[in-house]
């Protein structure tokens, strides 16, 4: 079975793409917006602490299994990033049961009326799906060959 290098390399980009989000809350929710508010609770900080940190080690997971793991596994990448995903929407969905709110007015800016938040995870639902796409393409490709 012969892969397409093209096929692969655009594959691993949109991944990469993908991953880029995990290393998102260790540059912006490690400031007084999250971890160092101080209005939030000693434990609520670690639990933060402790969610940025996974985001980033599961970013740098990623991103050996997209460019250094051989061979690569883009279908364990795939399957990680869409638990991200689905974890982000369930917790705006289920916001209203615990409390939470995707807007706060104070540190989220907006984008077109709409919270940056939604629109970042949109793109990254939509960068997911271009990611399966081209997965399910180059596996159609190495069945033909």
């Amino acid at each position: 079975m012969k892969t397409d290098p093209l096929q692969t390399r655009m594959l691993n980009i949109v991944l990469t793409l993908g991953a880029l989000e995990f290393f998102g809350p260790a540059l912006r929710d490690s400031d007084v917006s999250h971890l160092q508010n101080p209005l939030w609770p000693p434990h609520a900080k670690l639990h933060m602490m402790w969610f940025i940190a996974y985001l980033f080690f599961s970013g740098m997971a990623q991103i050996y299994l997209i460019w250094f793991r051989k061979p690569a596994d883009p279908a364990l990448v795939l399957g990680w990033q869409l638990c991200n995903l689905l974890a982000f929407w369930s917790a705006v969905i289920l916001a209203p049961l615990y409390g939470g709110a995707v807007v706060d007015g104070v540190y989220h800016a907006q984008i077109l009326g709409i919270n940056e938040n939604i629109v970042a995870f949109t793109l990254l639902a939509l960068v997911w799906l271009i990611a399966l796409f081209l997965f399910f393409r180059s596996r159609g490709a190495r069945s033909d060959a």
